[in-house]
């Protein structure tokens, strides 16, 4: 969790149009916008719009000079950026709730939490593949992320058979699934969630 130091340096360099600040605050919040976006309805165009307009909404914000921040940069963004996407679905007549229901229908904190939860254990995830090593990592890729079937991958990585191959698949399946739980009970996943 980012301590409200950085975060103030944050806020103070998006006052001066720190270029630094600016796509530190990006690169730290598209992709949760992003999700949310394209989870209820919308486009990648859509998120882009949608995130473009919270950051206009902070940094006038922080340009005031009357501006405290009591939350996380990420929370405010979010829910600045919620409020939009859901008054932007109203009018397009894509939603229909008063503006006094939009907190009920989707609670920030455990939407943020969620967030942050799949992407600790993408991690964790990226991690153990890089641990477990050749042939494994290559023949899951080849299954998994190149949808390539079992006679493709068996002729491809030097297996007799598509038996084998799957065989060696399912062994490397049980390899990564092994290190990404120990990592995962191990703190790397925060333990917490």
């Amino acid at each position: 969790m980012k301590d409200q130091q950085d975060e103030n340096a944050l806020l103070k360099g998006l006052g001066i149009s720190d270029k630094k600040a600016v796509e530190t605050i990006y690169q730290e919040n598209f992709n949760m916008v992003q999700s949310l976006i394209i989870n209820n309805n919308g486009s990648s165009d859509d998120a882009k719009d949608i995130f473009q307009e919270a950051m206009i909404v902070l940094y006038e914000k922080v340009r005031s000079g009357t501006f405290e921040l009591n939350c996380q940069i990420k929370t405010f963004i979010y829910s600045v950026a919620r409020r939009l996407w859901l008054k932007r679905l109203q009018q397009q007549n894509r939603f229909s709730a008063t503006s006094d229901n939009l907190d009920d229908l989707v609670p920030v904190e455990n939407e943020i939490e969620e967030h942050e939860r799949v992407n600790v254990e993408f991690e964790i995830m990226e991690k153990a593949l890089i641990n477990l090593g050749e042939p494994c990592k290559s023949l899951l890729e080849a299954y998994y992320l190149q949808k390539q079937n079992m006679q493709v991958i068996a002729a491809n990585f030097g297996y007799t058979n598509a038996d084998n191959a799957k065989n060696q698949k399912y062994k490397c399946l049980m390899r990564l699934k092994k290190i990404f739980f120990t990592d995962y009970k191990n703190g790397n996943g925060d333990g917490g969630y």
